[in-house]
């Protein structure tokens, strides 16, 4: 004997693929939340009024060090309208390599402190 074949309802479908893609979200959204929450970066603060060709120089200077690479400086800001810092990512970087950059940033008059951070204030 045969059992009979039901094609499953539309409605059925339509709650299964919005589940799967719901479960898609969420596990690609805590990953890129994890990489973001491990990230660790050292903000280089500058004296006022500091011009924006003597930051950008500081930048330079000290990009050549492994482990602590220059934040990217968003597009849409001008060279004059920086902001008072530039920042470094260095979430791989040893206490070897984060001594080098402070090094590194310590020779520029301008530089007045760096602050190591991360997203959960750490």
């Amino acid at each position: 004997m045969l059992a009979a074949v039901r094609a499953p309802h539309p409605g059925q479908i339509l709650a299964a693929a919005a589940a799967a893609m719901a479960l898609c979200l969420a596990a690609g959204g805590c990953a890129s939340f994890n990489r973001a929450f491990g990230k660790r970066e050292a903000v280089v603060q500058f004296q006022p009024n500091t011009p924006a060709a003597e930051m950008l120089k500081v930048r330079a200077a000290c990009s050549h060090l492994a482990a602590a690479k220059p934040e990217p400086i968003p597009r849409h800001v001008l060279k004059v309208d920086l902001p008072d810092d530039i920042r470094y990512e260095v979430s791989q970087a040893s206490d070897a390599q984060i001594a080098r950059l402070t090094q590194c940033l310590d020779r520029f008059h301008s530089v007045v402190g760096i602050e190591l951070s991360s997203p959960s204030g750490d």
